[in-house]
């Protein structure tokens, strides 16, 4: 069934304008312990509300949306737009730099 809503998701991302699936690409989980997860924010900060829980290998797709930011800052204290995909819903958020890194998208 995650599979087939999965399926789904990438067939209405096909049938969204451009700017709903252009960017820089995927990204995957690390830096991260097997038995943590990554926490994504509703903004980029860290005291922000958490939106949903990224589990190293098992968090769906994540597509990065725009540059990590702010560009003057190192990568590792950015904040990067994000929206997840698990198959069972999309959230949009935030992850912080040093927990992802570029991944091609299925």
């Amino acid at each position: 069934m995650k599979k087939l809503a999965l399926a789904a998701l990438c067939l209405i991302g096909l049938a969204a304008p451009a700017s709903a699936t252009s960017g820089p690409g995927c990204l995957y989980v690390v830096n991260v312990a097997k038995n943590d997860a990554l926490n994504m924010r509703a903004r980029p900060s860290a005291n922000a509300r958490i939106v949903d829980v990224l589990v190293p290998g098992r968090h769906g797709i994540i597509h990065l949306d725009a540059k990590c930011r702010p560009l003057d800052v190192p990568w590792a204290n950015r904040w990067c737009p994000v929206t997840h995909y698990d198959g069972d819903g999309v959230t949009k958020g935030w992850v912080k730099a040093r927990f992802v890194r570029d991944s091609d998208c299925p």
